[in-house]
């Protein structure tokens, strides 16, 4: 009887099998992906249709009620974070992971449908702003149910690996989207572009939200959460009593989260606002600045991976946050500096330089703050202290971005995002080293599986 209950126990739903591993990673994976997909393409095309959504004075006016309605969808990120989190705690990640993908989806038909300001009047810029808080809400669950979800569903001994399939995902979302601007951008004409090309992106992203949330919603629920709560005897706390734990005995974990996450600053400025930025301060064509994005960001999709087995390899995570932001810390100012000399490969060294330390920074940050918290607390952890981040530098880098630019000041862009990343390097070296699962297990999945043992003892013990 003993010898038959582990045969048992991997058999039921929950991606612990060989057989729907790689279906519900490539859910995960596939969602993922679409929702920064349709978060990204707004960032990047918002210098197009500003003028057609945006009334102004000048473009430059119209591009900034662009940014800041793309800003909004950040504003609302930690209220997500805050209520629907816990939700991914209490009752899984999966279903939160359907809902998101769902409004994400919703959303960029939405921004795709709606007629120019000269047809609808301010109804324009409202549907925009409507479509980027639903987006906002969307993407503020998403992130870290997605992490805990990829993760979770990693073998023991695979953790970083998994873990960091969502920043590939999200990478290759940035290329995809890139990739669509600068088809759009370099096909079309200057008019066909500002009246309806633009528009197809955003049509693309919304049909495959759709099969996104197809496969999303025959996925499994992650083993480590069904473990967690079987051996907890099914933890239903309110989202009260789980966010009054994490303040009250996470706080150092709440704070390195945060650290971790903080680095985006100059994540969403190189994704979405460098082609711009490059555009307004030193003339180059925007559909030349997309393609050398596209060629920096196919190093980040190789790169992200590659660290993410080697942090199982040779069971040290730390290192490689700390060398990412070190990195950018060294290479921002004078890349942007680099970036006033003319020509295109100009353009692709700078941008592919600055891919490859986000990329290393990327690769472990996510296995590394889901092993900073408990299964039980896990999405609420990471949500409440990423988000708030988010909103906080994330969403604004490419309106701060913006107004140096605006104000005369464009290498203020590389002082902001320096300051922002040293700080959190400082927190890096507090950072706890957890090696590979199959050396050191993380403190959670030994839990987890203390747990899952003493549930097995006393069912036999039953029996």
């Amino acid at each position: 009887m003993t010898s038959q209950q582990p045969q048992s126990t991997t058999s039921q739903p929950g991606g612990g099998t060989p057989r729907r591993r790689p279906f519900n990673v490539l859910a995960g994976t596939i969602g993922h992906f679409v929702e920064w997909y349709d978060w990204y393409i707004y960032g990047l095309l918002a210098a197009v249709f500003a003028d057609q959504i945006f009334p102004g004075g000048s473009a430059l006016t119209s591009l900034v009620a662009a940014l800041i309605t793309y800003a909004v969808g950040f504003v609302v990120r930690p209220m997500s974070g805050i209520i629907i989190s816990p939700l991914a705690d209490r009752f899984g990640r999966r279903v939160v992971l359907a809902v998101t993908i769902g409004g994400m989806a919703a959303g960029s038909l939405i921004i795709a449908l709606t007629p120019p300001f000269a047809a609808i009047g301010y109804a324009a810029p409202l549907l925009f702003l409507f479509a980027r808080v639903l987006q906002g809400i969307s993407a503020g669950s998403e992130i870290q149910s997605a992490i805990a979800y990829m993760v979770e569903n990693g073998s023991t001994n695979r953790r970083g690996l998994f873990g960091s399939l969502s920043n590939v995902a999200s990478g290759m979302a940035t290329l995809a989207a890139t990739g669509a601007a600068a088809v759009v951008t370099s096909t079309l004409d200057s008019d066909d572009l500002a009246t309806w090309g633009w528009r197809i992106p955003f049509a693309i992203g919304g049909v495959l939200g759709l099969v996104g949330l197809l496969l999303r919603s025959r996925a499994d629920e992650s083993p480590e959460f069904e473990a967690a709560v079987e051996g907890s005897g099914g933890d239903r706390r309110p989202a009260r009593s789980r966010l009054r734990e994490l303040f009250r005995d996470h706080r150092k974990a709440l704070l390195q989260t945060a650290a971790l996450s903080a680095p985006a600053v100059a994540y969403y400025t190189w994704a979405t606002f460098l082609p711009t930025y490059a555009q307004l301060t030193t003339g180059r064509d925007l559909d030349s600045t997309l393609t050398g994005n596209v060629i920096g960001l196919c190093l980040l999709v190789i790169i992200v991976p590659t660290c993410g087995a080697l942090s199982d390899r040779l069971g040290r995570r730390k290192p490689f946050p700390i060398i990412g932001a070190a990195g950018m810390v060294m290479l921002f100012y004078p890349l942007l500096l680099l970036l006033q000399q003319p020509g295109f490969g100009v353009y692709v060294i700078v941008t592919a330089s600055g891919w490859v330390v986000l990329a290393i920074w990327q690769a472990i940050y996510p296995t590394i703050q889901a092993d900073l918290f408990p299964a039980a607390l896990r999405v609420s952890g990471i949500g409440v202290a990423h988000q708030v981040v988010i909103a906080a530098l994330g969403g604004t880098a490419p309106l701060i971005a913006s107004a140096f630019v605006e104000a005369g000041r464009p290498m203020g862009v590389a002082v902001y995002m320096t300051v922002v990343v040293l700080l959190c390097l400082i927190v890096y070296v507090t950072l706890p080293e957890t090696g590979t699962s199959a050396k050191h297990p993380t403190a959670d999945s030994t839990e987890a599986s203390d747990a899952s043992d003493t549930t097995k003892s006393t069912e036999e013990e039953t029996r």
